[in-house]
């Protein structure tokens, strides 16, 4: 929550709805003057993110598309952006008053800024955090280079860190790799301001890490600045400052007497905040003239209630669309649209200065804690067919940019949810399907992520093949260009296969040719090529190709797989009932994994066998399948994922109109987690090895002069790991449940480093359905290691991360 700003209500920057903003000097929007104490109108600066034709993401060349999904391109030798360096950056907060009681702390603020920082302000919501830390961006002296002032409410650093770089260069559908963007701001001497920053200490060190050189101050509820810098703790104003800011709402002296003494009790029992101060101020306003006496200390608690009572119903319709929204900021045009008020900007700042909702840098939204009050008080939300279709037609009016979109994002994904549990999920992923390619021309990978998050199970609900497959290819090409290789090879298989099966072939070809630029090691570790030949698409392993042919029918119906894409399975191993209520499964990974001649047809049509045989028993007894592992019963799958290449079997994806979406079975063979989930009650396995297994006559070397993750490691669970560094990160190398070598790349600095891993349906006997991602974290400490997976994102409802948890490891000497 930001803090309730005590400055009165200034009008919202943005344009229009419909994205029409009045025209202003050089096509920007007009800016509408501010309310300050000094009076006067004030220019802000807008960070653009649009982009006319393609965008440029790293290396690579994106151009959005709509429809198909996005196609990619690396760049030409040479034909990199190259953005010009401003000379001075002034990104400033609107204009307020000075905060009362504030002296201290200021001067505090002050002195840390000065010395470098970086810097927190944090404390309780409604202590006056947001305030301060918008006075100090514009009273301190700042960096030669400038000031910028950042709101980061429900954003990721990523994202912050592009709006930083937009700030301090010319540039124009640009965002740099995290290694250029550093080259880039090396040198930028700039003090950043960031409030509502309520990051992990990882993400707090991810976006000071984007500016090496700029002195980050930052405001947030709990304290995440560790090591280095320093942390201020905000506490309410005193009783003095206190006294005076009642007296400056009321607009006339606190008197003496039992004035003056409730206003010293509400100081007290308010902890000095000036969020229920204003409050307090503002119900003693509403009573009829020259009958308002400040309210009583007990009633302190029941500020909300007595306040939303005595709201009109204009207000309140306002105030409900607000609350509707969460904590997402609407811009002004947006609200007289929806909310059917007159003179917005009037009305949204007499709720600001009824401490009900708070100005942004965007438009308004409502205090946090005026989201549940008046939930309780009026539960009928606002109309989730109308916030979709008013949004929806505004987002696709040819005047609405892309930046527009991405600054009301927040409300976008807020919609997308409600609809969703509305039991609307078609609403949803109209939404996300008109808002993507603008979050994409945007270059905020991460609230783009976000809204493709809630597209693509909203789409499997709704039943829309061509969502999923769009959003699944999105999700592809997003995860290609910030990095997340792995996944950009597993959702861009994904993707081929599902445009295939819909008989789009500009689609799977889209979906191809980005997958030639997942590095080769990453999509190898997923035993997949796919070729933009506009015919069927070919998925082989890593290991010696069966051919471009599709299996025998027979074949696949012995190999278990169900659809017309199918594999061979290879086999598991033995399964035992149990009379578990909340069924499980259990993965053993072993030592050695089968070989390929423990594989072969013969092997594998016996192992399918028993893989029906597990899957039935465990649909009709909710039984755990235990996989004693692959060597254990001479079989290459202990969790029936699909094998190939080395097992002697072809795999290719058919696109027919009767083709199952579920049945395209997808290879995967992904190292280091082992994870379980449940969908609804059917128990599914997901996962293979650990990080690297010990092999026989490897090459590596181990010992006590080994650093950082290299060399192996002996877990808790009594296997070994095996580590070998490359590049600023570690590689693991091993077998994969299916057999087959895989590798995975484990990225990170300094003491912590992570690697992200799909989560697939293996119930089939194969791996069919993405039902989500887990991501593995190591921590270094000496020569132990503390090794965490859990899973991060889920593409389906109901599913449940099983086996998550936490293993340790000790290096050996």
């Amino acid at each position: 929550m930001t803090d309730r700003d005590t400055s009165g209500p200034a009008p919202a920057d943005e344009g229009r709805p419909g994205g029409l903003p009045e025209a202003g000097p050089e096509g920007q929007p007009e800016r509408r003057p501010g309310r300050g104490p000094e009076g006067g109108s004030e220019r802000r600066i807008d960070i653009a993110g649009d982009a006319g034709g393609p965008v440029v993401a790293g290396d690579h060349n994106v151009v959005i598309d709509a429809q198909h999904g996005s196609t990619v391109t690396l760049l030409m030798e040479g034909r990199r952006p190259r953005p010009v360096r401003r000379d001075r950056v002034a990104l400033l907060p609107r204009r307020q008053h000075a905060p009362l009681g504030r002296d201290t702390d200021l001067a505090r603020l002050a002195t840390a800024v000065r010395d470098g920082g970086p810097v927190q302000l944090w404390g309780a919501p409604g202590v006056g955090k947001s305030t301060l830390l918008r006075h100090a961006a514009r009273t301190l002296t700042p960096e030669r280079d400038g000031v910028l002032f950042l709101d980061a409410a429900r954003r990721e650093p990523e994202d912050l860190a592009q709006d930083m770089f937009e700030a301090c260069y010319e540039t124009r559908g640009y965002a740099p790799s995290s290694p250029e963007l550093r080259r880039l701001m090396t040198g930028v001497r700039v003090t950043v301001y960031v409030d509502n920053a309520d990051f992990s200490p990882e993400g707090l060190r991810t976006l000071m890490d984007a500016a090496p050189d700029a002195t980050f101050v930052v405001a947030g509820r709990d304290r995440s600045l560790l090591g280095d810098g320093t942390a201020l703790r905000l506490d309410g104003i005193g009783r003095a400052p206190a006294l005076d800011l009642l007296a400056r709402e009321l607009g006339r002296p606190v008197g003496a007497g039992a004035e003056g003494s409730t206003a010293g009790d509400l100081w007290e029992t308010s902890s000095g905040r000036p969020l229920l101060l204003l409050r307090a101020a503002a119900l003693t306003r509403l009573e009829p003239a020259g009958t308002g006496v400040l309210p009583r200390p007990a009633e302190v608690g029941d500020l909300l209630p007595l306040l939303l009572g005595r709201l009109d119903a204009e207000p309140l319709r306002v105030l409900r669309l607000l609350t509707t929204l969460d904590d997402a900021d609407l811009d002004v045009g947006h609200i007289e649209a929806l909310g059917g008020a007159r003179d917005t900007d009037v009305l949204c700042g007499r709720l600001v200065d009824l401490g009900l909702a708070e100005q942004t840098q965007r438009g308004y939204r409502a205090v946090a804690d005026v989201v549940p009050a008046l939930r309780e008080r009026d539960p009928e939300p606002f109309s989730v067919e109308v916030l979709c279709e008013h949004f929806a037609t505004w987002i696709a009016r040819p005047a609405t940019t892309a930046a527009q979109v991405e600054q009301h994002a927040r409300a976008l994904e807020v919609v997308a949810e409600l609809a969703e549990r509305d039991g609307r999920p078609e609403l949803a992923v109209r939404i996300v399907r008109a808002a993507s390619p603008a979050l994409a021309r945007s270059l905020r990978f991460g609230v783009w992520g976000r809204l493709l998050d809630l597209g693509l199970p909203a789409a499997q609900l709704a039943g829309d093949r061509r969502a999923v497959a769009y959003f699944t290819h999105e999700q592809g090409i997003r995860s290609l260009l910030t990095g997340r290789r792995v996944m950009a090879a597993v959702l861009l298989t994904e993707a081929a296969v599902l445009w295939r099966q819909l008989g789009d072939v500009h689609g799977a070809n889209a979906a191809a040719g980005a997958h030639q630029y997942v590095p080769s090691h990453a999509a190898n570790a997923q035993g997949t090529l796919l070729q933009p030949d506009g015919g069927a698409s070919h998925l082989a392993s890593s290991g010696p190709s069966a051919g471009p042919s599709a299996p025998d029918p027979s074949t696949a119906h012995a190999a278990g797989a169900h659809g017309t894409a199918a594999q061979h399975t290879t086999a598991t191993t033995h399964t035992t009932a149990t009379s578990h209520t909340a069924a499980t499964t259990h993965t053993a990974a072993v030592p050695h994994a089968a070989n390929a001649g423990a594989a072969k047809a013969g092997a594998a049509k016996a192992g399918a066998a028993k893989a029906g045989a597990a899957k039935a028993g465990a649909a009709k007894a909710g039984a755990a399948a235990h996989s004693a592992g692959a060597a254990h019963a001479g079989a290459a799958a202990a969790t029936g994922a699909a094998g190939t290449g080395a097992a002697g079997a072809s795999a290719a994806g058919a696109a027919g109109a009767g083709a199952s979406m579920a049945g395209a079975s997808v290879v995967l063979k992904v190292v280091a987690v082992i994870v379980a989930v449940v969908v609804g009650r059917v128990v599914v396995s997901q996962a293979v090895h650990s990080f690297a297994e010990s092999r026989s006559g490897s090459s590596s070397s181990s010992g006590s002069s080994d650093t950082g993750l290299a060399g192996r490691w002996t877990g808790s669970d009594g296997a070994t790991y095996e580590f070998d560094a490359s590049g600023g990160g570690y590689v693991s190398r091993g077998r994969d449940a299916c057999g087959q070598d895989a590798s995975t790349e484990f990225t990170g600095s300094g003491d912590t480093y992570s690697a992200e891993r799909p989560i697939y349906d293996t119930t089939s006997g194969s791996c069919t359905g993405l039902l989500g991602e887990a991501t593995t974290t190591i921590t270094l400490s000496g020569d132990s290691a503390k090794v965490t997976t859990t899973m991060t994102k889920s593409y389906q409802q109901g599913v449940q991360c099983f086996s998550c948890g936490t293993l340790y490891l000790t290096r050996q000497q």
